[in-house]
Order: structure tokens, then C-alpha cells, then sequence
């Protein structure tokens, strides 16, 4: 139970937030958005992870590299998020505890929230991003999906499903780091990239449990793994390229395949503690 003088002080913190981000730039170098505000619904079931890509216009083939990303190892036991700090976020969760999000484990180990994709072997071409929108909705005082990935110039759509006040504060190295305020009433915003990047972190300052995690990509091969670890990055010209795999606390070392026309060549990686 919150008592009255830290709801007090909650409610003085949340506003002065929101003061702070409704200014038209942000100190740092951060760049506020506080656009219109546009229509958009929510999902209250969100996926456990992004869909990959659909293809783009650019070099493309008939080959495809699939496979299964697991756990190995003594599974940690991590603290579930504690979201007493806002009564509001904790109600929309039934049976008050919420799992961590950091390891998201099937029941044979299957590694969901990993990002799997091509880093060396493709031609040196242009792919247009497409025209669909890669979404993130805030649904829970959460970010669905934890993981996802982009093309250059394609859009992100931020969704706020909570109807509570959120900000959307990206921390990208190379492209522009913003700081998108989401008051109650505001149910969408949309961000492009213009630069390809690796993953980096989305937060919430309002509620510092939430994380997200983007990695803008110049092409259109790679996939996230949902909670059955599976992933499949298709239309691939034939080749020989080197895949990674990407967890936010976990590594794991970098393969080497070749594909054929019209074949499936398998891929699987294994994630270890250390």
C-alpha cells in the first residue's frame, strides 16, 4: 500500500515530467516530439515478439536460413518487476507479480526476444524499406514487443493502449536520440530512422521498468525469435553469409552459412550464462 504522502509525491513527479516533456527540445541534444495526436488501438494481446520484416524492393532470392535459439545453462532467478511505484500499472496485471522480461524461456529452453539477422555476404545494393509500420505498443506499463527490428526509413509506430501518461525516450548512437511525450490522450506516435543502426534501448522515464529494444537494418533478412525460440529469415538470393544472433544480457557467437536456390539451410544458436 502507497501511503499519502508517497502518492503525493508520485502525482508532483509525474506532472513535472510531464512539463519537462512537453517543451519543444530537450537538454543533451534530445529532440521532443509533441505532434498532433493521431487514433490508434490498442492490443490487448500483444505478439511475444516482432514479426519479421515483410521483403522490400531490392536484391532478393528463393532461399531461406531457419532455425531455433535456446538457453543452456542454470536459469537465473530474476526478480519480477515491481511496479508498486504506480498502483495504476500494477492493477492491469492480474495476480500482482509480473515476470522479468530480461529472459523470456519456452518449456525446453527455447530463447524468446532474440534478434537474429544477416550481417555480412549481401550485395552491395539498396533495399526500400516498406511501406508497413513496425509497432510498439504500450499495453501493461510494458512494451510489446521487447524486441524488434526496422529498415532504414520505414516507420515506428509507439502506441499507448495504457491510456496513461508515458514518454518514448530512444537512445540511439548514431541516429538521433528523441524524447516523445505520451500524455492519456495521445494513442500514437511515429518515428523513422534515417541511418542504419544496431540495437539500442527505448525506455519510459515515467516508469523506469520499461525497456525496448530496436536495431535498424539497411535490408530486410532478420527475424525475432518468440517464445518458441523459432525464426526464419526468407528470400535470400543464394550465398554465403554470416548470421548473428542478439540478446540483451546473453552472447553468442556469430555462424557462417551458405544457402541454394529455392533451399533451407539451418541455423541454430545456443546462448550461454558468462
Amino acid at each position: 500500500m502507497i501511503t499519502r504522502r508517497k502518492s503525493t509525491v508520485l502525482l508532483g513527479a509525474l506532472a513535472l515530467l510531464l512539463g519537462t516533456l512537453s517543451l519543444a527540445a530537450c537538454g543533451g541534444g534530445e529532440k521532443t516530439d509533441n505532434g498532433p495526436t493521431a487514433a490508434g488501438p490498442g492490443d490487448n494481446a500483444p505478439p511475444a515478439a516482432a514479426p519479421a520484416t515483410a521483403g522490400a524492393a531490392g536484391p532478393t532470392g528463393t532461399a531461406t536460413v531457419a532455425g531455433t535459439v535456446s538457453y543452456d545453462g542454470e536459469v537465473p532467478n530474476l526478480k519480477p518487476i515491481s511496479m508498486s511505484a504506480d498502483p495504476t500499472c500494477a492493477s492491469k496485471h492480474s495476480g500482482g507479480e509480473v515476470p522479468s522480461d530480461v529472459l523470456t524461456l519456452g518449456p525446453n529452453k527455447e530463447l524468446g526476444n532474440v534478434l537474429v539477422y544477416v550481417t555480412s555476404g549481401l550485395p552491395d545494393a539498396t533495399w526500400t524499406a516498406p511501406s508497413t509500420s513496425v509497432t510498439i505498443d504500450q499495453n501493461g506499463c510494458l512494451y510489446h514487443p521487447h524486441v524488434a527490428g526496422l529498415m532504414v526509413g520505414q516507420k515506428l509506430t509507439f502506441l499507448n493502449s495504457d491510456g496513461l501518461l508515458h514518454n518514448v525516450h530512444a537512445l540511439p548512437q548514431v541516429n538521433q536520440e528523441f524524447n516523445i511525450a505520451m500524455p492519456a490522450d495521445r494513442k500514437s506516435a511515429d518515428h523513422q530512422f534515417d541511418q542504419a543502426e544496431g540495437v539500442f534501448r527505448i525506455k519510459c522515464d515515467v516508469h523506469p521498468w520499461m525497456s525496448s529494444y530496436v536495431a535498424v537494418l539497411k535490408h530486410p533478412f532478420f527475424a525475432v525469435t518468440g517464445t518458441d525460440g523459432k525464426f526464419s529469415i526468407a528470400n535470400l538470393p543464394a550465398g554465403t553469409y554470416t548470421v548473428e544472433a542478439w540478446h540483451e544480457k546473453l552472447k553468442t557467437a556469430p555462424q557462417t552459412v551458405t544457402v541454394t536456390d529455392g533451399g533451407t539451410a539451418d541455423v541454430n544458436f545456443v546462448f550461454k550464462r558468462g
